[in-house]
This record gives C-alpha cells, structure tokens and sequence, in this order.
C-alpha cells in the first residue's frame, strides 16, 4: 500500500504522561512546545494592545483582573488550572504541554504586556490585531503538534472534538462563543479583535496542524507501525483541525 505523502496523513497520539517521556525526538518536541507556547503567550498580548478587544477567554480574564485586581496573566493561569478539571470527563491526558501551557502562556502575556506598545491609530491596531489572530493559531498548532500533550483549552478543544467525532475547527468557535458571552456578561474587555479571534481561531489551527504535527514513530525505544489514535478521529482537512 503506497503511504498517502499529504500533510493529513500526521495523526494526533493522545498520549500519557510516561509514553511523552519516551517518545522519539523529545528534545525537538520541547523546544517546538516552548516557541509555540511563547508565541501564543504574546500573540494574546498583541490583541489586549491593539485596544480592539482581547481573545474570548481573555475578555473573561480582563473581567475577572479588573474585579480581583490582578493581571491577565496571572489570571490566565488561574482559569487554566481551574479547566483542567475538565480533563476528567473527556479522558483527556494531562501532559508535560498542559502543565507548561497552564503556566507559561500566562507568564507570556505578561512580559508581552511589559514590552508591546499600545496602539496608536486605527491603522496600527487593525495591523496588530490580525498579526494576533494569525500568530495566536500558528502557535497553537505548533505546541499541538509537539505531541507532548495540549494546554487546557485546546485539551478541551481536542478533547471534545475526539468525543463527539467533529473537527477540531467547529468545536474551537463554539468554545470560544461560550467563554466570550461568560466574559461579557462580567464587563470584560469585548472589541472587533474578539469577534475576529473566536471565528478565525479554529481554521487557522486547522490549516497549519498538519503541516507541524511531528509524527510519533517510536515509544520507549519501540517502534510503532501506525498512529495510536482511533480510526474515527477526525482527520485534518476539510474534514477536521490550543
């Protein structure tokens, strides 16, 4: 049987704390995890400095900042942990990239935060809000597609898509409305960029997952001869998709 040489033929492996720590290319797979993670972090900072509105789970960490007198990203992590809950459900594993995601996209934000500028201008904030958006999904992607385990929303995000056999893209959007309308509702920091962020989000990770989802091929020093994930999860595509 000829191997199908298209992007879509990488596969998610939805795999436990112990096989991470034993699959191939893990140095590689860290450092990947940690640009992406990084580049999500500041992504979020980009949309909170456009001054067009943050992304829907930030709309709802700006409201809860504002009433508790912390930062966003100190915030970010607080909610992160508190999702993690969710994990239970969905049997969804929690991984070295959750715990990383939970911490580091926070801490991101707010060093983001300390050295983005304000926009000043229509202009310049319509430019740093779609570099946001586009940043924030290829980002996303990438520490997905490091295969050491998704952060808390995108593991509800994969979680949930891998249950209800639907793509990833779907399921991101309807996520995000629920969060937006909860943010909004606490007096959170709602603008176009949310609107922009909710719809977009889910087709970007879509598109780019395939194209840095590092395959696994060996665990603990075996080799697999194919992906581990059920045959029903949905491929990325249009089919399918932090």
């Amino acid at each position: 049987m000829t191997r199908d040489p298209r992007p879509s033929a990488a596969r998610l492996d939805n795999l436990s704390l112990r096989d991470q720590l034993g699959v191939d290319r893990l140095p590689l797979r860290a450092l990947q995890m940690m640009v992406g993670l990084t580049g999500f972090g500041f992504s979020l900072a980009l949309l909170l400095e456009s001054g067009l509105g943050g992304a829907p789970w930030d709309v709802l960490h700006t409201a809860l900042a504002d009433r508790l007198d912390l930062t966003v990203g100190t915030l970010s992590v607080s909610v992160s942990f508190v999702v993690l809950l969710l994990f239970l459900p969905l049997r969804e594993r929690i991984g070295i990239g959750t715990i990383a995601n939970a911490i580091w996209v926070g801490v991101s934000i707010d060093l983001g935060m300390l050295v983005l500028p304000e926009a000043r201008g229509l202009p310049l904030a319509v430019a740093m809000m779609l570099l946001g958006v586009v940043l924030n999904g290829i980002s996303g992607a990438v520490y997905i597609g490091a295969q050491l385990g998704a952060g808390p929303r995108d593991g509800l995000m994969t979680g949930l898509g891998r249950v209800l056999n639907r793509p990833v893209g779907p399921v991101r959007i309807v996520l995000e409305v629920i969060v937006l309308i909860t943010g909004t509702l606490l007096g959170g920091a709602l603008g176009v960029a949310t609107v922009v962020y909710a719809l977009g989000l889910g087709p970007i990770i879509q598109l780019t997952l395939p194209y840095v989802t590092i395959p696994v091929r060996t665990l603990n020093g075996r080799a697999i001869a194919a992906p581990t994930v059920p045959q029903s999860e949905p491929a990325p595509g249009p089919a399918q998709p932090r």
